[in-house]
């Protein structure tokens, strides 16, 4: 099946989606930090504080961070769960690895989290490696919706869960009225002043409106195999936190 998430791309409609958000990326690495933070005004990490909360009752022992970008979610991993078997993150791009394995250094934690260029539609690990799998803020930039979460699924021990952190539109008119305004105006301008990179942030709004959301996403997790699946949502809908487990 094909979804509408899979055919917004960063810059063009001729080359492959997958290495445009690597060149993408590549681009926006040393002002993605700087640019999380202002956008969500500190709210991301709360919303990642959230997401460890509902895995940590899962007590995974070997995680999987799909689409790790900076690091963010496998430091907080790492340093709330304390998972015995460590932490491998992948990500498309090199440019975002290499400030993600400078913070981990930072911290203390380079022995427990591993950082890999990976391609989350062919993920380089046998069947059943993981306790769990995330992601956070990246399933809308797979280039096959399907074909990644059936991947997560793959390297899931039976039992393992998946965690989905990612942005989503509100659902309350009032709410959505000022968030259009707010993604579709403000976040891009700042975004090409900070970045340098005029369509990065402008691929942003599209890509959420885009991706799907609540029970949408939930029936494709269920499609590729996972049970008991849920969100919740957080701060009016702006993000949206997806579980599901392989039977």
């Amino acid at each position: 099946m094909d979804y509408e998430a899979e055919k917004i791309n960063p810059y063009n409609d001729t080359e492959s989606k997958t290495g445009q958000v690597r060149q993408m990326f590549d681009s926006i690495a040393p002002a993605y930090d700087f640019m999380n933070r202002a956008m969500t005004m500190g709210i991301d990490k709360w919303w990642r504080r959230q997401a460890v909360r509902m895995l940590g009752k899962y007590a995974p022992t070997r995680i999987l961070d799909v689409a790790t970008g900076t690091g963010d979610l496998a430091i907080k991993l790492s340093k709330e769960l304390h998972p015995a078997g460590g932490i491998v993150g992948i990500d498309l791009s090199q440019a975002m690895l290499d400030v993600a394995v400078q913070k981990v250094r930072k911290a203390g934690l380079q022995d427990d989290i591993k950082f890999e260029v990976g391609d989350c539609l062919a993920l380089g690990f046998p069947d059943a490696a993981f306790d769990a799998v995330t992601v956070a803020y990246g399933v809308r930039n797979f280039e096959h919706l399907e074909k990644g979460y059936a991947e997560m699924y793959r390297v899931l021990r039976p039992g393992g869960v998946l965690c989905v952190v990612e942005l989503s539109t509100p659902v309350n008119p009032v709410a959505k009225f000022f968030y259009d305004i707010y993604t579709r105006t403000l976040v891009p301008a700042a975004g090409r002043m900070v970045s340098h990179d005029r369509r990065a942030y402008s691929y942003l709004p599209e890509s959420i409106a885009a991706v799907p959301q609540g029970d949408e996403m939930c029936a494709i997790m269920r499609r590729v195999g996972f049970a008991d699946c849920m969100f919740r949502r957080m701060t009016f809908g702006t993000c949206t936190i997806y579980m599901g487990q392989k039977a």
